[in-house]
C-alpha cells in the first residue's frame, strides 16, 4: 500500500545542481524547486529497482551463452526507469527506446517477451496496447515523433484538459543523450511546442551515446535545451528514484491537464557498456564508472530504508527470493521461445502481399528449406 511520505531534513536547496531528495549516503532531504509526492511506496520502489536489476543480470548472461544475439544493459539507470513508471497512470502510453527494460517490468510485461526480440524470435513481442507500452524502437530517436504523432491523436481525441482523471491522457517517451543529435528529436520538440501537446520528453543523460561523451555533443545540459523550443526543462538525479518519480508525475500532470510538453533530464550514468557487443573499456576510464558505482540507485534507497524502519532484513531476503523466481522464470521461458516461421516476417509487412515480396518469400523458403536438410536447425 503507498505510504505517507517520510519527513525530510531541512532544505538544502541546491538550486545549481540536479533536483535530489535522496542523497547517496540515503538520508532524505526537501528540495525547494519540487514537492515529493503526496503518497509512494518506497519498499515497492526498491522492490521493482531491485527485480530490474537480476532481470538485466540474467539477460547478460543468457547472451553470454548464446542464447541471446545482443542484450542493451540498464544497470546504473534503474531508479530514472522505475521512478518515471511509478508516476503513469493507467491509461498513458509509453514509447520506449531500447533499454526500458525498468519501465516495461513496471508496466506488467512479462520480460520473457522482451527476451524475444533479442533472440531473433520476435519482430515485437507484445500487443502495445495491452499494457500502453509501445515496442522498442531501435531507430535513435524516431520513437520521438511517433510519441508527439500519438499526443497529436489525444488533443484531437478531447483526451487532456476535461479535469477527469480517468480520461485526461498523457504520453512518456524515452530518449538517451545521443538522441538529441538526431533531427527527429529536435523535430518532435518542435511539433509538441507548437501544438502544446501532451508529451513528456525524458532523457536518460547516462554520459555517454555509445562512445561519444555528452561533452561532444552539447555545451549545455539537456534540460537547458527545452527552452529554447518554448517548454520547460527538469533537472533531476538520475539516481534518486523519488526525483525522477516527483518530476516526471509532476510534468504528466501538467500535460494531461493541458499544460503542454515538458523535457525531463535524469543525470545518471550507464554502468556497463553500451551492449554486449560493445568493450566501454576502450572510451572510458574505469575510475570514473567507480565512481558513479558509489552512487549506486538500489543500496541509497535500502540505506534509507534500513535507517528508516521501513524495511527489514526479512524484507530484503524475500526480495532475493523473488529475483530468484524471476531467474528461473527468465532461463527457462527464453529457451522455450518458439522458433518463428520463416515466412512471418514477410507475411506480416503488407496487408496484401506485393508481387514482388511474394517472390522473394519463395525465395527464402527454398532456402531455408535447402539449409534444413543439410543439418541446420534455425
Amino acid at each position: 500500500m503507498p505510504r505517507k511520505p517520510p519527513t525530510p531534513t531541512a532544505d538544502a536547496r541546491r538550486s545549481d545542481g540536479p533536483i535530489q531528495f535522496l542523497t547517496p549516503e540515503g538520508v532524505l532531504e526537501s528540495d525547494s524547486r519540487l514537492g515529493l509526492p503526496a503518497t509512494f511506496d518506497l519498499p515497492a520502489l526498491y522492490r521493482d529497482m531491485a527485480l530490474v536489476r537480476r532481470l538485466d543480470t540474467e539477460a547478460i548472461a543468457l547472451q553470454r551463452q548464446g542464447e541471446l544475439g545482443l542484450w542493451p544493459s540498464l544497470r546504473g539507470q534503474e531508479a530514472a526507469q522505475v521512478g518515471a513508471a511509478h508516476a503513469l497512470s493507467a491509461q498513458d502510453m509509453v514509447f520506449p527506446t531500447y533499454r526500458e527494460h525498468g519501465v516495461a517490468w513496471c508496466r506488467g510485461l512479462d520480460p520473457v517477451s522482451l527476451l524475444g526480440l533479442f533472440r531473433g524470435t520476435t519482430l515485437g513481442g507484445w500487443n502495445p496496447y495491452e499494457n500502453r507500452f509501445q515496442l522498442y524502437t531501435l531507430v535513435i530517436g524516431a520513437q520521438t515523433l511517433h510519441a508527439v504523432g500519438y499526443a497529436m491523436g489525444l488533443v484531437r481525441d478531447d483526451a487532456i484538459g476535461s479535469g477527469d482523471d480517468s480520461r485526461d491522457t498523457a504520453v512518456l517517451v524515452f530518449l538517451g543523450d545521443g538522441a538529441l543529435s538526431e533531427g527527429e528529436t529536435n523535430e518532435a520538440f518542435v511539433w509538441a511546442a507548437a501544438q502544446n501537446l501532451p508529451v513528456v520528453f525524458f532523457c536518460q543523460n547516462n554520459q555517454w551515446a555509445i562512445s561519444a561523451p555528452y561533452s561532444v555533443q552539447s555545451r549545455v545540459p539537456v534540460a537547458q535545451r527545452a527552452s529554447g523550443f518554448g517548454f520547460p526543462g527538469v533537472r533531476v538525479d538520475g539516481n534518486d528514484v523519488l526525483a525522477c518519480l516527483a518530476a516526471t508525475g509532476d510534468a504528466l500532470a501538467r500535460a494531461r491537464s493541458g499544460g503542454g510538453p515538458t523535457l525531463i533530464e535524469a543525470v545518471t550514468y550507464r554502468v556497463n557498456a553500451h551492449t554486449t557487443a560493445d568493450d566501454a573499456g576502450r572510451y572510458r576510464p574505469a575510475s570514473v564508472t567507480d565512481e558513479w558505482v558509489a552512487k549506486d540507485p538500489l543500496e541509497r534507497l535500502r540505506r534509507h530504508l534500513t535507517a528508516s524502519g521501513a524495511a527489514d532484513e526479512e524484507y530484503f531476503a524475500g526480495i532475493e527470493r523473488r529475483e530468484q523466481e524471476l531467474a528461473d522464470h527468465l532461463r527457462t521461458g527464453c529457451r522455450s521461445l518458439p522458433v518463428p516461421d520463416p515466412a512471418s516476417s514477410f507475411e506480416h509487412t503488407y496487408t496484401t502481399m506485393p508481387a514482388e515480396l511474394g517472390h522473394q518469400l519463395a525465395e527464402h523458403l527454398e532456402f531455408v528449406a535447402a539449409g534444413q536438410e543439410n543439418g541446420a536447425t534455425r
